[in-house]
């Protein structure tokens, strides 16, 4: 049986980031972290060949480094759960993807994969198609060798070992199917389709979002999990106005601008974009300020001036110059007048420039906005970036997600921004006023003040971002008192 969804924090974590795996995480929740979360994103703990799991192989087995599903249901005893459905492609080291190239055009699978010279007219992209198209790297595609000699190209959008999956087929529909029944009769509450925008593809169309085939692969996911205690959770990243579409369906979706709007006022001492997005934003989400990707830019876009978006960009380059200096060892030239960062691979803490009082202000602005609040675990042990995991790895991203032995989470837990975390994500998961309405209320341009009232109940927000003054006032049973830090 599921947990159902709660207004609670909820944690983000690799089965193996915290401890050696998923008896580790249960012992820390229910000891160290008890009361902090509601639910748990546990990130792929499945079988995979390539970026951090989120390359399967199958869906139906628990990578047996981290335990198996014994350990996921006994998490789910307790906690509402988050898996990722990775509905886009599937490792080129799958069963469904060597039994197509053994067989080709004689495997049942001949059509699962998006092949080029089916999809395009031409059966090659025209230059204008490349134009246009939402890339994630330089060549969409690889070409494989069949077992006959004969060559093909394959379809895909993020590394060479992640195959786009071509969603018109009817046996990758049914692989959809199956796969996300399994998932939910097993544990899942949340089912993450993970990029899911890219999955929606249209000759002629960016290739991102196209439009019905997105509501039609949604519509096939709600089919699948009516009945069930389950619901999918889009993961998109772009600006408001394609989230907003999503929100408009009834769909839950993920405040991924909150993170740089919240920025912009650290930095520079002006609330006034971010007070606004407070106002606008949808009140069915799940907030961040950091995940397991790292600090998303293109999702603000339109949500502040794009000078000011860059001017926070450059601002979190030059309080951390390390990640700046990382691109460009990995080959990636930043122009930083122009949109060419997709995200910024940075820990939040570090963002903050490892200021504990300013890393305390964008928890509390975020755990007062509305929706439920995920906190990712590096996060929530205000993990700077690393380097040396890093330099073992040379994968970007790496520098937001650290490794933490029991050992070191202990440790972690000693410092004054952790404890002070817990004690205000605590309050924000008990305090009764957080079950009612929600109010940006008046305030100058360097402030913000975020209310929460329920009955005689309410919890007040202020900060001021010029000064970095902080104040949390509430009621208990309808006396009014201050939230220490």
């Amino acid at each position: 049986m599921s947990q159902k969804i709660t207004n609670q924090i909820m944690l983000i974590a690799y089965p193996d980031g915290i401890g050696q795996g998923l008896k580790d995480l249960k012992t820390v929740l229910d000891t160290d972290f008890k009361g902090l979360f509601g639910g748990v994103h546990i990130l792929p703990f499945f079988p995979s060949t390539a970026d951090r799991g989120f390359c399967p192989t199958t869906y139906r087995e628990v990578d047996p480094r981290f335990g198996d599903w014994s350990d996921i249901m006994a998490l789910g005893e307790k906690y509402y759960l988050m898996y990722d459905y990775m509905i886009n492609h599937l490792s080129s080291e799958s069963a469904i993807f060597k039994d197509f190239i053994e067989k080709k055009d004689a495997s049942e699978y001949r059509d699962f994969f998006i092949r080029y010279k089916d999809f395009w007219t031409k059966g090659e992209p025209t230059e204008k198609d490349l134009e246009i198209m939402y890339r994630r790297k330089q060549i969409p595609w690889i070409t494989v060798r069949f077992k006959d000699g004969s060559e093909e190209k394959l379809w895909t959008t993020f590394s060479d070992y992640q195959v786009d999956i071509n969603q018109h087929s009817s046996v990758a529909q049914r692989f959809h199917r199956d796969n996300l029944s399994f998932l939910a009769s097993h544990g899942g509450t949340l089912i993450r389709l993970d990029a899911v925008a890219y999955a929606a593809k249209r000759e002629g169309t960016s290739c991102f979002f196209a439009e019905p085939e997105i509501w039609e692969l949604f519509d096939r996911c709600d089919e699948t999990l009516r009945g069930t205690e389950s619901v999918v959770l889009p993961e998109i990243h772009e600006n408001y106005f394609v989230q907003q579409k999503v929100e408009e369906r009834g769909y839950y979706v993920y405040d991924f601008q909150l993170p740089m709007l919240l920025l912009n006022a650290l930095y520079f001492g002006s609330s006034r974009y971010l007070r606004n997005w407070l106002r606008i934003c949808p009140r069915k989400q799940f907030t961040t300020l950091d995940t397991h990707d790292g600090i998303g830019v293109v999702d603000a876009r339109y949500l502040m001036p794009d000078e000011e978006l860059l001017a926070t960009r450059a601002r979190c380059f030059e309080m951390n110059p390390e990640v700046f200096a990382m691109y460009g060892r990995a080959g990636i030239a930043i122009d930083l007048e122009r949109f060419d960062t997709y995200q910024i691979n940075c820990t939040y803490y570090s963002a903050c420039g490892a200021d504990d009082r300013k890393y305390y202000i964008a928890r509390a602005v975020q755990f007062f906005a509305p929706g439920i609040p995920q906190v990712y675990y590096v996060g929530l042990l205000a993990g700077e970036n690393d380097f040396e995991l890093y330099e073992r790895t040379h994968q970007n991203r790496d520098v937001n997600r650290s490794y933490y032995p029991l050992e070191d989470v202990a440790k972690h837990l000693e410092r004054p921004i952790v404890r002070s975390l817990m004690r205000l994500m605590l309050f924000r998961n008990t305090h009764p006023a957080f079950n009612g309405e929600f109010e940006v209320l008046p305030s100058g341009g360097t402030e913000l003040s975020l209310c929460w009232r329920n009955g005689a109940e309410y919890a007040m927000l202020h900060v001021d971002f010029q000064t970095s003054d902080c104040s949390i006032i509430y009621t208990e049973k309808g006396v009014e008192q201050e939230l220490v830090p």
